[in-house]
């Protein structure tokens, strides 16, 4: 399926159905300019919403400038692939069983990063083998791209106000990932905002992280707890986290246009291990080689144990008062890591108040 040298409208057509053959659901083509996601990306910055995430103020405004990335790029494909896993228990009625922990549906199965790298390796290696391409890069979340700001202008679907992306036919259970290229590939239309005057995410956020619509206040996001902080998790956060181990899905669980999310075909993101909604006191047993055994290939791994621990420390001091749960967390008081001891006595000391 070779093209003419400057048959860019046939290779964008080859380009889309390539990525069908592997698996991805959908992509778009965009080009470079970000200059209000710029400026918008700065407000947050100097706001101070990243919170230890240093990586994002190092970056700077070089996240919305793909052409300083990679020199030489003029477009970016954006790509998303389905995460919903199949036979994973419902999400709800585990987040009601506060007994169990809560792992967010993407994290369930493989690692994305690495599912995704290496689609579009091979989907760039295909445009490289019938263009003319002399610069191309991958990134899934990997680097510093402002990943929703071009998938929207690559029309895969808009910011929603919890700011995360939304498509019209598949919800915003996907994963996204761009390849930057310096082929000048026709463009794709940007898609348009359909949240009206909906705020169901702003109202179940338990953090209350999205402090406005579109605005997110990462430091108190449930993810961001869980997920990015390696420190003490703020005593003012740890109730309302409930049984949320690691990640949070609830803006998603209740926006409407969820109702359209499909379930994913890909074995890599099935549940491992029943972290779909395994016993807390069980979770919280595992020694670190264990943990580092189960979360082998997933992205959990990436907090590490202590972190683990940590978290659902905090779910067993919001669970219900019981001689399991309160022998567990006996277990840890001595616990070598004074990160993990901390929130242990904190978890016992909620039992004693409701005692």
């Amino acid at each position: 399926m070779s093209h003419p040298p400057h048959d860019y409208t046939g290779l964008a057509g080859s380009i889309r159905q390539w990525s069908r053959e592997l698996g991805f659901q959908q992509i778009g083509i965009t080009g470079i300019e970000l200059s209000e996601d710029e400026a918008r990306l700065m407000r947050w910055l100097e706001q101070g919403r990243h919170g230890a995430m240093e990586y994002m103020e190092r970056h700077g405004r070089r996240r919305a400038r793909p052409h300083e990335l990679v020199p030489g790029t003029l477009r970016v494909i954006s790509v998303r692939m389905d995460y919903l896993p199949t036979n994973a228990q419902d999400a709800d009625e585990v987040l009601e069983d506060a007994e169990r922990g809560y792992v967010s549906r993407y994290a369930l199965g493989r690692d994305y990063h690495k599912v995704l790298r290496r689609r579009l390796a091979k989907l760039a290696e295909k445009i490289q083998a019938h263009s003319a391409s002399q610069s191309h890069r991958v990134f899934v979340d990997s680097g510093p791209v402002l990943e929703k700001a071009l998938a929207r202008n690559a029309g895969l679907g808009w910011i929603g106000k919890h700011t995360n992306l939304i498509n019209r036919r598949a919800g915003s259970y996907f994963f996204l990932g761009e390849i930057l290229t310096d082929l000048p590939l026709p463009l794709d239309t940007p898609e348009t905002d359909h949240c009206g005057s909906c705020r169901a995410c702003l109202d179940v956020c338990p953090t209350q992280a999205i402090v406005a619509p579109y605005q997110l206040d990462a430091t108190r996001c449930i993810s961001y707890l869980t997920i990015e902080l390696r420190s003490a998790i703020p005593e003012p956060f740890r109730k309302a986290m409930g049984n949320r181990i690691y990640g949070c899905d609830d803006c998603q669980l209740v926006c409407p246009w969820n109702k359209f999310a499909r379930v994913s075909s890909e074995a890599d993101f099935v549940p491992r291990h029943a972290l779909d909604g395994s016993k807390l006191v069980e979770l919280f047993a595992w020694t670190e080689q264990q943990f580092l055994e189960r979360t082998e290939g997933s992205a959990i791994r990436r907090i590490g144990h202590e972190s683990w621990i940590r978290n659902i420390a905090v779910a067993l001091g919001n669970a219900p008062t019981s001689e399991e749960v309160i022998r567990a967390l006996e277990a840890r008081r001595e616990d070598a890591s004074e990160l993990i001891r901390e929130h242990v006595d904190w978890a016992l000391a909620q039992h004693r108040q409701a005692a």
